[in-house]
């Protein structure tokens, strides 16, 4: 999961260099610059903050998942004790003849 937000972190950091980049080297005047500037790093942290939250959303399914499957591993393991209880007897131990 952490590898995942790695790579994500990565891929929006490289995302807003190239942006920032071109529009650095478009024809237009700084403020209108500085204006899509400020736009897309607006638009890639609502992004951001959307994928955090489908990451945040999949890791609570996965523990909720985990829980239950835990639980009913319990319950089975339970049930093959007892199963395994009814059906040994314990021979008593006989000594030397």
């Amino acid at each position: 999961m952490k590898n995942t937000g790695f790579f994500i972190g990565g891929l929006l950091t490289g995302a807003a260099i190239g942006a920032s980049i071109a529009l650095l080297y478009a024809p237009q005047k700084g403020a209108e610059t500085r204006d899509q500037l400020r736009n897309k790093l607006r638009e890639m942290e609502t992004e951001l903050d959307q994928i955090r939250d489908r990451i945040k959303e999949k890791g609570g399914e996965l523990k909720d998942e985990m829980k239950q499957k835990m639980v009913d591993l319990e319950k089975r393991i339970e049930a093959l004790l007892k199963e395994y209880k009814k059906n040994v007897t314990v021979e008593p131990a006989h000594g030397p003849n």
